[in-house]
């Protein structure tokens, strides 16, 4: 935040907040941010990986709903997205996989710009539902998702396994260790 921002406080920020498409030379911002964000710590149990392969996949199948929020030239969140047809149905799916904001700019209303122009895009290319999900501890999360307008949560059982206790995986780091 630069110190003019700082003086005039929260308004003033986010006004100079650009929400914008991403672009190629943004990805190592909006993977290092993400790093930081998706931790294995705090998301054990992610069933969709945060990695590299994730933001360039999705930017070239995708990439006018993958957005950046940023402030003075530095990326401080993202909306990762993508659109879903089932086959034999005429609805389309805009899904949102990955919402990001630096820690230090929440509160700050760039969740919800990031959200609400997604939203616009999804509208835009054919979408008739958006459909979100997140970990059931992020409770950050869900409170934005709800304040705008998501509903009809599901709970889905995510079942993981730990395989360093295996036989077979014991098996095969000993034979690689010999």
């Amino acid at each position: 935040m630069n110190r003019k921002a700082r003086q005039l406080g929260p308004s003033a920020v986010e006004q100079t907040i650009e929400i914008r498409e991403m672009t190629f030379n943004d990805m190592r911002a909006v993977f290092d941010l993400g790093t930081r964000l998706f931790t294995p710590e705090k998301w054990p149990t992610l069933y969709r990986a945060w990695d590299e392969y994730e933001i360039v996949q999705l930017f070239g199948s995708d990439g006018e709903f993958c957005l950046v929020a940023e402030i003075d030239a530095r990326v401080v969140g993202f909306a990762l997205g993508t659109m879903m047809k089932k086959p034999r149905s005429s609805w389309r799916y805009g899904w949102l996989l990955w919402l990001g904001v630096a820690p230090r700019m929440k509160q700050r209303g760039i969740g919800t710009r990031l959200l609400n122009q997604l939203t616009d895009r999804f509208i835009d290319a054919g979408a008739r539902m958006m459909l979100v999900d997140t970990d059931d501890e992020n409770h950050d999360a869900i409170n934005l998702f709800r304040k705008l307008g998501f509903g009809d949560a599901m709970k889905h059982v995510y079942l993981s396994k730990n395989l360093v206790s295996h036989p077979s995986y014991r098996r095969k780091k000993s034979q690689e260790e010999g």
